[in-house]
This record gives C-alpha cells, structure tokens and sequence, in this order.
C-alpha cells in the first residue's frame, strides 16, 4: 500500500507538471485567437502549423536561434575546460592556503548575480565587448559551483592511480587529458548539462549586453514578441516550442550519465 501511495503521489505530481508543456504545444497549433477564448480549450479543434510558419516567415527566428547555440555551446565547452582543471587542482593539488582560497572561492556563492552585474557590464564596455558572443561567453567562462562540482567528484579518484601515471613519466597535462577527464566524465556531462540549460535560458544578461537585436538570444527574441504580439498566443507559444526543444533533447540524449553524475558527485568532502 506505501509503494501504491507513493508511485499514485509521483504520478499526480508528473501530471500536474506536463499540463503546462501539453497546454503550450496544443495551443501552439491551434488557430489565431482560440488560445484566449473562454472556457479556454485544451486541445485544438483542428490541427494547424500556421503559426510556426509565421514563426519563421514574420522573425528572423534562425537568427536567434543562431546566437544562442553559439554563445551556449561556447560557455559549455569553455566553462567545462576552465572549471574542470581548477576543480582537479583544489582536489589533488596541495599548496599553501589551498583549504582557505577553497573556503574564499565557495563564499562567493552567496553574492547574488545580480550585485555584480553592473560592474560587470562595465568592464565589458571599456574592453569593446558588448553585443557580442564574447559578453555572455567570457562572464561564463567558470563558475563556482562547476568549481565545487568538479573537485567534489575528483576527490573519489584514488590518488595512487596519478602517482602511478607520474612515475610511468605522465606530465600533469596528459595525466588531466588521458586520465582525469574520461574518469571524470560522468559529472562533466551533469556540470554541461547545467551550463547548456541555464545560458539557453537566461533572459536578463543577454537582455543586458545585446543592444542590437540581431544579437538576441531566443529568450530575449520571445519577451520582444511579447510585446509586439499582446494578444497573439498562439504564435507564442510556437516560438516558445522551438526554443525548449533544444534542452529537452539534450537531457534526453545525456540523462544517464546526468544521473549517473547527481549520484556519485559530492560524495566526499
């Protein structure tokens, strides 16, 4: 009976989570204006892609979608190599201050983003980077938390396996390229995860940084048509459907190891 509750609990629960998802593509293929009628409807009366050819005909939505794969894939593969070697050198490296520069790094976590977004923003501007990829990717490039992510999985590996490989004459670089990284896969995809789907996400950064709206990320993209569109639902909510597609399809390809990595990461401290 408690296996019967639970399971009937989580079935609910998943229920009431899809219902906005199902909701946003039927309305997505509904015609214009059946999205805000009342009693509003569910499904649509007749299947249409009307909008999603709108979609592509009225904005200039392959741009958009353009910029964000780049400036996502970017701060993925960067923030993974950057956070990746300093992760491995706070956990099996030892130096002077390194318990106290670790304990330094992991305050930082509770400065809200937002403080340092002006400072930021300025510091870009003097160096000639705003509205370009460079103004989300360099702010990007490493994170506290990949940081912390990264070291608390690294320190499971036994430290004989490098002392090993640095007597056969490994370097450090092929020790971090041949043997670190393919062990440290598992929590690398869970950290890529994490990056890929909060940079496709954000909306104020770009929204800060892009001024010309060429350079919009789909985000930014779906707010102006917002405003340009009030009572044009529908059209919305296609946009808004081609802009999840991308995460949803990389979780789905990666859960494994994303799972794989939320299980085994922080395991020591």
């Amino acid at each position: 009976m408690k296996k019967a509750l639970l399971y009937s609990i989580l079935i609910i629960a998943a229920i009431l989570c899809l219902i906005p998802f199902v909701w946003m593509i039927s309305a997505s293929l509904m015609a214009n204006g059946h999205a805000n009628v009342y009693p509003p409807r569910f499904l649509p009366d007749k299947i249409t892609f009307i909008q999603y050819e709108h979609l592509f005909s009225r904005l200039n939505i392959v741009r958009y979608f353009f910029n964000s794969v780049v400036v996502s894939v970017g701060v993925t593969v960067i923030s993974l190599l950057v956070n990746s070697m300093a992760g491995y050198a706070f956990a099996k490296y030892r130096f002077a201050g390194e318990k106290n520069l670790f304990k330094l790094l992991l305050s930082f976590m509770i400065i809200p983003a937002q403080v340092t977004m002006l400072p930021l923003f300025l510091m870009l501007k003097y160096m000639g980077l705003i509205n370009s990829y460079f103004a989300i990717i360099i702010p990007g490039m490493t994170t506290v938390f990949g940081i912390f992510l990264i070291r608390q999985y690294l320190l499971a590996i036994p430290d004989s396996l490098i002392e090993a490989a640095k007597i056969d004459g490994a370097s450090d670089f092929r020790i971090y390229f041949s043997l670190v990284l393919p062990l440290a896969k598992p929590i690398l995809i869970t950290l890529a995860i994490f990056t890929f789907m909060a940079t496709w996400n954000d909306f104020l950064w770009p929204l800060i940084v892009m001024t010309n709206d060429s350079m919009y990320t789909l985000p930014v993209a779906l707010a102006n048509l917002i405003g340009e569109h009030n009572q044009d639902t529908e059209l919305m909510m296609a946009g808004s459907v081609v802009t999840i597609i991308p995460v949803v399809l990389v979780f789905l390809s990666l859960q494994k190891y994303y799972i794989k990595g939320i299980m085994l990461g922080g395991v020591k401290g």
